[in-house]
């Protein structure tokens, strides 16, 4: 089994992590009006990837999944594709009204 990440890698992590939560507050915030409207679609698709990316640095860094059986490593990372997927299909659903 493979050590604990080290200091350094969770502090590089944890910057990263913060700068991507920054991208993503600047995006939805761009093209913000005064009525209530989806977000772009490049801004959502920005969104999404820097979600996803966060999600997996936080699955293999501070949950150590790099550490774990091929079989684990690949559950995590379906359910968190799935997971985003649902997301993406609600943005689209709701942007071009196909429920409702």
């Amino acid at each position: 089994m493979r050590a604990l990440p080290g200091t350094r890698r969770l502090l590089i992590t944890w910057g990263v992590l913060m700068a991507l939560t920054l991208v993503s507050m600047f995006s939805a915030r761009l093209d913000q009006t005064t009525d209530w409207q989806a977000l772009p679609l490049w801004s959502a698709t920005m969104i999404l990837m820097a979600t996803g990316f966060k999600a997996h640095r936080v699955l293999m860094v501070y949950l150590n999944l790099r550490a774990a059986t091929p079989a684990w490593k690949g559950v995590f990372i379906a359910l968190t594709l799935l997971t985003l997927t649902l997301i993406a299909a609600g943005y689209l659903a709701g942007r071009f009204h196909l429920v409702g």
